[in-house]
């Protein structure tokens, strides 16, 4: 390896980009061209990192294994980062297990991470965890060691596990400041403002306010009847009872623990549950099933007894009945929760990302679009959307060694 490309890795591996390119930004070898791709991508150019990096890959010669996968790797992170999550993830795992075989052991962990955090973006908790499990960042450097720490405090945050997401997100912190690299610090930073935010709403007793995580925490630990309007469940700590797939049942829930100690007329529980805004004798009659099936759901923790206007919802041992809501309820609340991460997505990684149809997303797309609360660029599969303004840091490419082979 010639001392051109060495100190133009260094440069990328201390959070230089531009120092790299100096170094390397006239030649068309595969090293230069990998490291270039490296550089693009930390600077923004996204599209540019990914041709260059599928140039190295292909110009590598065979039995540059180790310089190929680490390409792979940089092209897997570039796909996170542009939420392109029709990658094909099998492609990150060979590159893992062979840059374990040759014993380049940062590299490999950095592919572990990309492979949590993308696991960790489409809800797949469990399976990120079983990735994570066992593995010990100790021995590896700090920007390494502050990107494992991100998906800890991820994970934490997603199981309501607030102490080990505070943990986390100090030991990434500390190892930030020791990479010395301004743009992971700030991702850091970005990535705790969370633990500091509402993130959720309370009412009860007719009135509202908001919880910090910390808060919905407690109050789920706490032995209060919660009607959880963010998994759409009924739950006092251990024991949950699911009305996901129940809508009509969940809106009964939902205003009866609204309105608890007091009842609620049978003319609201039909605007909320059927939205009928004249309810004849049908709606009326389709009202006694439904409670009765919800009554028979929720009797393992309360009961729902008529009364001279309505119906009320008591429980059979909690002391209070509270209703758990975002801190922003509108349509399409969940579009718009992804993208408030700062990056672009396309509406094809937010079908996966939502495990929603394709055209049920663009729908919802098109509708904030007309609102002005998304924007988008681009066209046909190129499309992306975000919310305006596009605030945030990119997410820094982290491979610390050379891409080259050793």
């Amino acid at each position: 390896m010639d001392s051109l490309i060495t100190a133009a890795a260094r440069a990328l591996a201390a959070g230089d980009p531009l120092g790299a390119l100096k170094r390397v930004a006239l030649r068309d070898d595969a090293p230069a061209l990998a490291l270039r791709g490296i550089a693009m991508a930390q600077l923004g150019d996204l599209a540019r990192a990914k041709a260059l990096l599928k140039s190295a890959a292909r110009a590598f010669r065979p039995r540059e294994a180790v310089a190929r996968a680490r390409c792979v790797v940089a092209e897997a992170e570039i796909a996170l980062v542009s939420r392109d999550l029709t990658w094909p993830a099998k492609a990150l795992d060979v590159a893992r297990a062979t840059l374990e075989a040759h014993g380049d052991r940062i590299n490999a962990a950095h592919a572990l991470n990309l492979e949590a955090r993308r696991l960790l973006l489409i809800g797949r908790l469990d399976e990120a965890e079983r990735t994570l499990a066992g593995f010990d960042p100790t021995s590896l450097p700090p920007a390494s060691r502050a990107a494992h720490e991100l998906v800890v405090a991820g994970l934490a945050v997603r199981r309501l596990r607030t102490r080990a997401a505070r943990a986390a997100l100090d030991r990434a912190e500390q190892a930030a400041r020791a990479a010395d690299i301004p743009a992971l610090t700030a991702e850091v930073e970005n990535a705790a403002l969370v633990m500091n935010a509402p993130a959720a709403r309370l009412i009860m007793r007719g009135s509202e306010r908001l919880l910090l995580l910390e808060d919905v925490e407690a109050l789920l630990a706490s032995g209060t009847l919660v009607v959880d309007a963010f998994r759409f469940v009924v739950r006092q700590a251990d024991t949950v009872i699911s009305l996901a797939t129940r809508p009509v049942l969940f809106s009964l829930a939902r205003a009866l623990g609204e309105a608890w100690p007091g009842d609620v007329s049978r003319s609201i529980l039909l605007a909320r549950a059927f939205r009928a805004r004249h309810a004849d004798e049908s709606h009326r009659a389709r009202l006694r099933v439904e409670v009765g099936r919800l009554r028979e759901k929720l009797r393992p923790l309360a009961d729902i007894s008529a009364t001279g206007g309505g119906f009320t919802l008591s429980s059979r041992r909690a002391p209070e009945i509270v209703v758990l809501a975002p801190p922003v309820e509108e349509r399409h609340a969940a579009v718009l929760a992804f993208l408030a991460d700062g990056e672009s997505w396309s509406s094809s990684a937010l079908a996966i990302a939502l495990g929603a149809s394709p055209r049920t997303v663009q729908r919802a797309l098109e509708q904030l679009a007309s609102t002005g609360k998304v924007q988008s660029f681009g066209r046909g599969r190129a499309r992306r959307w975000l919310t305006p303004p596009a605030l945030g840091f990119p997410t820094t490419l982290l491979l610390p060694g050379p891409l080259p082979s050793d």
